[in-house]
């Protein structure tokens, strides 16, 4: 489920997060962010356990948009470890959007495979 992010729990709720974070900029009265807003709902459904989804109403948590410098809507931005890593601005397909997130969905995986094969040649 994405989850509503304001002000006050933005950098608490994206620099905990073990997994990356992808937050959406948007506006209810921009067709173009309800539409974004069905896509980031199904990757969400498909991708819970690899990336967490978050939005800001940019209409009603003006410090953390301004803090992020949010121009135009919709903006989305992913977090690593709190870190910005990427920006995509304005309207996008499914496709493409996978396609930046691809490597940041499976690195976690990775990272984990690669400790429990430590792990294992430690015993």
């Amino acid at each position: 489920m994405i989850k509503e992010l304001t002000d006050i729990d933005f950098f608490q709720e994206v620099e905990k997060s073990s997994l990356p974070y992808l937050v959406f900029f948007w506006a209810i009265w921009s067709p173009v962010c309800i539409s974004l807003g069905h896509i980031l709902e199904e990757i969400d459904k498909r991708y819970s356990d690899k990336i967490k989804i978050g939005k800001v109403n940019v209409d009603n948590e003006i410090k953390t948009a301004n803090e992020f410098d949010i121009q135009n809507i919709p903006t989305l931005i992913l977090f690593v470890k709190g870190e910005p890593k990427e920006r995509i601005i304005g309207s996008t397909s499914k496709e493409f959007l996978l396609k930046k997130l691809k490597k940041y969905l499976y690195q976690e995986k990775e990272v984990k495979k690669q400790f429990a094969h430590k792990k294992s040649k430690e015993k």
